[in-house]
């Protein structure tokens, strides 16, 4: 890692002249900053398949659970933006066909969705990019351990 790569601190990226009132402080600004900064990434790598990060993070949970059905429900609960609104959501895919709605045979007031072969391939190829490692791709394995270790204990001062 050169000299100029060391002194690209959170400090410097936001022009801050002062001090933070604390490290915790700071800590939870670098987090801010830094989820910004991942998601314009994201959105750069998304943007040409026309998916915003939701309508991704709605595929991957139905790749994942494929090829069993959720319901909207389901598929809210399991979001990482817990503010989407997932039934709009999950319609804008079913309009490109990467998902399919069926009325759930044991309540029909339920719809299961399901993601298409299309709605796979569009992952696919996203996957292929390999751009969303590309954001940690200077961070050893043992140090992304390490960084989800401090964030899930950082999680678990809010429970």
């Amino acid at each position: 890692m050169g000299n100029f790569e060391l002194q690209m601190s959170l400090e410097s990226e936001i022009q801050q002249t002062k001090g933070f009132k604390s490290e915790k402080h700071k800590a939870l600004v670098n987090i801010i900053y830094t989820e910004a900064w991942i998601r314009d990434k994201f959105n750069s790598t998304l943007k040409p398949f026309g998916l915003t990060t939701q309508q991704y993070n709605v595929l991957r949970i139905l790749r994942g659970s494929s090829p069993e059905p959720l319901s909207t429900s389901s598929i809210r609960e399991r979001m990482l933006d817990k503010m989407s609104d997932a039934s709009r959501i999950v319609d804008r895919l079913h309009k490109k066909g990467w998902v399919s709605k069926v009325v759930c045979p044991s309540d029909k007031r339920l719809v299961d969705i399901v993601i298409t072969d299309e709605g796979m391939q569009v992952l696919a190829k996203i996957d292929k990019q390999n751009s969303f490692a590309e954001a940690f791709s200077n961070l050893t394995e043992k140090e992304a351990s390490e960084l989800n270790r401090i964030l899930d204990k950082a999680r678990e001062s809010a429970n």
